[in-house]
């Protein structure tokens, strides 16, 4: 493809599959070297597998600090250091719904992945982007973090809520030390994350359907090109952004018939 990415070390978690794969594929390919990390360690392998440059796959559970820590050293052993931080790692379970019956134990638990996995992602891969005298760290927020839903999906909303809020403080406390820092706000994705919730409802897909101005679910690659972006030198002067790739959802209020 390109040389986009040549030369920078980027960490991408998640990338067992969806967007986080695309991400790893794309990134290769325009000459990054990768590491791709997931808890599924044979879905990362098959990443791997796909990637057309230099990657290698990591089991990582986000929420447990040890394993943070650990995949950065790795990476750091294997390229020499990390210059891109895509903190894509996210959950959404079918437990997760209304706040009257959502019980805390699946707030907890989507709340460690997504929430406190992207501030262990930070907290101990931002000094490695330090080392390198600075990079790009994209966090994956989400359009619902811009729109309330009555499909309601609590924890997740707040968690990215959360993480649209944590880039912001990045942004601005490490911007000049070189570390630009991004929230990554993607539509409705076709993904097997999302098409899972939907579980093959054509109702619960159709009421949802209505307010999408495009009509359609966004592509992997359509969020990925963004991030391509965002994790390269072209966007130099983009730091605490909302980067909002939803093909005008948040813009809407009546949409085409």
């Amino acid at each position: 493809m390109g040389d986009r990415l040549g030369g920078k070390v980027c960490v991408i978690t998640g990338a067992g599959g969806g967007m986080g794969r695309e991400a790893a594929v794309v990134f290769t390919a325009e000459g990054a070297q990768v590491c791709v990390a997931d808890v599924d360690l044979a879905a990362a392998e098959e990443t791997v597998s796909l990637c057309s440059g230099d990657a290698f796959a990591v089991r990582v559970n986000v929420a447990d600090e040890d394993e943070v820590r650990e995949m950065y050293e790795t990476t750091v052993k294997r390229f020499g250091g990390v210059d891109v931080l895509y903190n894509n790692a996210g959950i959404s379970p079918g437990d997760d719904a209304s706040v009257l019956d959502t019980s805390v134990e699946a707030w907890e638990r989507v709340q460690d992945v997504n929430t406190k996995g992207v501030f262990l992602c930070c907290k101990h891969g931002i000094p490695r982007v330090l080392e390198r005298g600075g990079g790009s760290v994209i966090n994956v927020a989400s359009f619902v973090a811009l729109l309330g839903a009555a499909t309601s999906q609590i924890s997740y909303t707040a968690s990215k809520g959360a993480v649209l809020s944590m880039s912001r403080e990045l942004a601005v406390q490490f911007a000049r030390q070189g570390v630009r820092g991004n929230a990554l706000c993607p539509g409705p994705v076709e993904t097997p994350l999302l098409l899972a919730i939907y579980g093959g409802d054509q109702a619960a897909f159709e009421r949802r359907q209505v307010h999408w101005p495009t009509g359609r679910l966004g592509k992997p690659r359509e969020i990925v090109n963004a991030a391509l972006f965002l994790a390269s030198d072209e966007s130099s002067f983009v730091n605490g952004a909302t980067f909002v790739v939803d093909g005008g959802l948040t813009a809407a209020y009546v949409t085409p018939e």
